[in-house]
């Protein structure tokens, strides 16, 4: 199977999840709600979109890996394709009925993120881009933010207690005081795909997951623009740090960063 058979196979299949959990979202008084930590919630809703992707995912592509958010991991080698995926990323805002919340899919193969999509059913917003793939919104092309500094525009953050309340707080009031305006949605892919889209002009949070983020990085990669080396240190198991920007964002927001991730 080839690179773009998987992408297309991908855009059916993410509309498809996209689909189921709108209809648990529109019904979501209904919804048996699990507690798996601090400020971290899951419901049917999370798990059977997951099953969704992973059940048509395993068909379609049986040589593939599989790492997904509600799911256990499926054997994985070096080498060999994986998929990575968040069924609902923002699954609080989603549970409290705001519409900031996805469902994210990115494919990795030899240690290389090749492309990812990133659906916003409640929005009606699908995020694309990848290696040879370019980055669209609903098919139609985007590109990052003119601006060349934090104090141009508005730049997206995110928080859980993955990390620690002084890790974020100092990076965070070093922010401001450089004239940096924030913006947080509750879906670390999303935000990044408002990077690639314009809407933003650079995303920082100091822990987060591969499902989390690697669909809205690749869309912030085919985009043009720069995110650190996520993938580094075994951030597809362990999650890292991100940051996202063009050159000039980049480069301000790892300085203004530092050593503190």
């Amino acid at each position: 199977m080839t690179l773009d058979e998987r992408f297309n196979f991908g855009l059916m299949l993410i509309r498809e999840a996209g689909d189921l959990a709108l209809g648990y979202f529109n019904n979501r008084n209904k919804l048996t709600i699990q507690n798996k930590g601090p400020q971290d919630l899951a419901s049917e809703a999370d798990l059977n979109a997951e099953l969704l992707i992973r059940e048509k995912l395993a068909k379609a592509f049986p040589q593939d890996a599989f790492l997904g958010e509600e799911t256990p991991p499926t054997a994985y080698s070096d080498g060999q394709g994986i998929w990575v995926v968040d069924p609902i990323d923002g699954t609080q805002p989603f549970i409290c009925g705001l519409t900031s919340w996805c469902v994210s899919i990115a494919f990795v193969h030899g240690g290389a993120l090749q492309f990812g999509m990133v659906y916003a059913p409640a929005r009606g917003e699908l995020f694309t881009g990848g290696k040879g793939f370019p980055a669209t919104l609903n098919g139609t092309p985007i590109t990052g933010h003119a601006g060349r500094s934090v104090r141009d525009g508005l730049t997206g953050t995110g928080y859980s207690p993955k990390s620690s309340v002084d890790q974020f707080l100092g990076v965070f009031e070093r922010f401001l005081r450089a004239g940096g305006m924030f913006y947080r949605d509750g879906s670390g892919a999303l935000g990044l795909c408002y990077v690639a889209a314009g809407r933003l002009i650079g995303f920082f949070e100091p822990v987060i997951k591969s499902w989390d983020c690697l669909g809205g990085v690749a869309v912030i990669h085919a985009a043009g623009l720069k995110t650190n080396d996520f993938l580094s240190n075994d951030g597809l198991h362990k999650g890292n740090p991100i940051i996202a920007g063009n050159e000039s964002v980049y480069a301000e927001l790892k300085a203004i960063i530092g050593d503190s991730y």
